[in-house]
């Protein structure tokens, strides 16, 4: 029993998480094209980060559902190693977003938001991805990139931008993953 149980777990630690949804992404993508025709219109930037706080809120919920559904679909535990190494990588860098967001806005420090939240949610889809198919930190590394050049890019591009991070590479990623991966 003992070396059935180890060889379980060698597998296990070995295993890749695989129950990310490419159809989730793609709907995440969608609310992101949304937010950015949205916030672009707004005359403050409190309305600005107001419409992309509930558009995280929203991405987050369905990205959740949809994992949820996925690896409910295919019988993969969400608390498995891979599943437990994957959450515990990508969270941490999307905390950090969510600490530093509101320091930089209320010391005025708007324009550096959208750069800052493309980078660090790429580094957490990266680290995360670690733990799943080689697809998704592939998506991490192109947030990150898109998240540099949003940094030093003029702040009218800044909707342009999240809308071609949040929006476009969702749709494109999450394309790629649900036809090579399933759902």
């Amino acid at each position: 029993m003992d070396n059935l149980r180890f060889i379980r777990e060698t597998m296990e630690g070995a295993a890749f998480f695989t129950a990310v949804s490419g159809l989730g992404e793609v709907a995440v993508g969608v609310t992101a094209m949304v937010a950015a025709w949205i916030a672009s219109r707004q005359v403050t930037t409190w309305g600005w980060l107001q419409v992309w706080l509930w558009d995280a809120l929203v991405a987050f919920l369905i990205t959740t559902g949809a994992i949820l559904w996925k690896a409910r679909r295919s019988e993969q535990s969400l608390f498995s190693k891979p599943g437990r190494r994957f959450i515990l990588s990508l969270f941490p860098p999307l905390m950090a977003g969510a600490l530093l967001t509101p320091v930089l806005f209320f010391s005025g420090n708007v324009a550096v938001l959208p750069g800052l939240w493309l980078l660090l949610y790429g580094t957490g889809v990266v680290t995360g991805g670690a733990f799943s198919v080689r697809t998704v930190p592939v998506m991490g590394i192109a947030f990150m990139a898109l998240g540099a050049v949003t940094l030093v890019s003029p702040p009218v591009w800044r909707d342009a931008l999240l809308a071609a991070g949040f929006g476009g590479l969702h749709v494109i990623f999450g394309i790629v993953i649900a036809w090579r991966h399933g759902g």
